[in-house]
């Protein structure tokens, strides 16, 4: 199992009513994240653990991405991989945020 950690610059994080949320499902080609709030509301933190080794600068591309795209400081994402392809992983990271955004 191969840990990935990256901190990234972002907006501040709409407030929510939940403090944890998951979404997805640990499965073949699949992958589950939970999110929650962290005191840094100027950054986001990812914590990847995944299975499939060798492919840092590809996660840290997709993180950056989403980051960039959407108010996610002061969140924290932690990532369990079953080897998701990228645009699995960034379909997921938009629909975890669009839960906790629902969640207030």
């Amino acid at each position: 199992m191969e840990h990935i950690e990256l901190t990234c610059p972002s907006l501040a994080h709409p407030p929510a009513l939940a403090e944890t949320l998951l979404c997805g499902v640990v499965a073949s080609g699949n992958l589950e994240i939970l999110v929650h709030s962290q005191s840094d509301h100027s950054a986001t933190h990812f914590k990847v653990a995944t299975a499939a080794h060798g492919f840092t600068e590809v996660w840290h591309a997709v993180l950056e991405d989403f980051a960039q795209r959407h108010p996610v400081g002061g969140l924290t994402f932690e990532i369990n991989d079953a080897g998701a392809t990228p645009a699995v992983v960034s379909l997921r990271l938009d629909q975890t945020f669009q839960q906790w955004c629902q969640s207030r």
